[in-house]
């Protein structure tokens, strides 16, 4: 597929970084006055580099192709007024409760169409650096607990190709969207917090579920039935980080070894009113920006997580915990280290350490 192009005030910009080559022309420049420039040091050239990196690093992630076509079609079974209010009612209900209750067809659909992309790329940007730390073959089967409409278990297909996948549910007209999303997976129409033992899989993952009963007898449990890994993934607030930093104190306790995101199984160096959190860019449909009237063709998701291990793993050297700030020859990164957190200055006057910190995003490990 060619690589899409961006205008920007120097030329177009391939997504891929093609294009951004030292000497190019700015163009932002009265006429007759551009001049070619031997480096990117200049304040035009800084403005130029912190566009590229903008949309360079900002992955859009999008659903499947059958899952965006199912959403279509189940939206457009319902009437636009009534698809309309039930989103409002959502969104209203996760601000006053942080769950909703998903009672009727149109708040089915309007929940798929507006937040399982958001849920679906918080996994799928998670689940990506599990499998770079434990590789693909270390999981053949998967549990997504708390699963809604299947998205986690989605986006464990994309990294894991699992040979066998069990969801359990307790609200049943979400899992019949499940049902039709999620091929060949075993569905259990129950509530998860009322389980005595769950099945043993190789990974098991808890997506904005544990919010709902976050008590430590169902997390053990749920980390039990986990033969390789347990994700646990929460919103992007206060309340979500104090639910994960709960999760990981225990789960270290337990015997579990850190996967991601953090560089050591020491005390977490965060401190109040700070709180870890990463963000996935979620591609919004036209049906997506119509029910929440937003004008954007992308959202951010935030969210917070933890993932762990049975057998000791590979976690990151360090990871970047803020957004990347850009300098005309000077980038800036936050990390967390296993010595707690740094402040990185990479520079031109080491040209490894700058080339590391230009291709680092916002919750990649560094250096890569």
């Amino acid at each position: 597929m060619r690589p899409s192009m961006r205008s920007t005030g120097c030329k177009a910009i391939r997504a891929d970084g093609a294009g951004l080559r030292r000497g190019c022309a700015i163009t932002n420049a009265p006429a007759g006055r551009r001049e070619r420039t031997s480096s990117l040091r200049s304040e035009a050239a800084g403005k130029l580099f912190l566009s590229w990196w903008w949309f360079r690093h900002d992955e859009v992630v999008q659903l499947p192709a059958h899952a965006r076509r199912y959403i279509e079609e189940t939206a457009a079974e319902c009437g636009a007024g009534a698809l309309k209010r039930a989103a409002a009612t959502i969104s209203r209900d996760y601000r006053e409760r942080g769950y909703a209750r998903l009672d009727t067809t149109e708040e089915v659909a309007a929940y798929l169409a507006t937040r399982m992309p958001a849920t679906y790329a918080a996994t799928h940007t998670v689940l990506r650096d599990v499998r770079a730390r434990l590789g693909c073959g270390a999981v053949e089967s998967v549990l997504d607990i708390g699963a809604g409409p299947g998205g986690a278990a989605l986006a464990a297909i994309q990294w894991f190709e699992p040979k066998r996948i069990t969801l359990i549910e307790r609200n049943a007209r979400i899992a019949e969207a499940a049902r039709a999303l999620v091929a060949d997976a075993e569905i259990r129409v129950e509530d998860f917090r009322r389980v005595a033992e769950f099945p043993s899989h190789d990974l098991v993952i808890a997506a904005y579920s544990l919010g709902e009963a976050s008590r430590p007898e169902l997390l053990l449990r749920l980390w039990a039935a986990a033969r390789v890994a347990f994700v646990v993934i929460e919103p992007g607030t206060t309340t979500g980080f104090a639910l994960v930093r709960q999760s990981r104190t225990a789960l270290l306790a337990w015997g579990a070894h850190i996967v991601a995101p953090c560089p050591a199984a020491n005390s977490c160096p965060i401190q109040e009113p700070d709180w870890c959190h990463f963000a996935a860019r979620v591609e919004r449909t036209s049906l997506h920006r119509r029910l929440k009237e937003a004008e954007l063709n992308y959202e951010d998701e935030k969210y917070s997580y933890i993932a762990v291990a049975r057998q000791p793993a590979a976690p990151a050297p360090a990871r970047v915990i803020r957004r990347p700030r850009q300098e005309p020859g000077l980038i800036v990164l936050e990390t967390c280290t296993p010595e707690g957190l740094e402040t990185v200055r990479a520079t031109r006057r080491d040209p490894e350490k700058f080339r590391a910190a230009r291709r680092a995003a916002w919750g990649d490990a560094f250096p890569a």
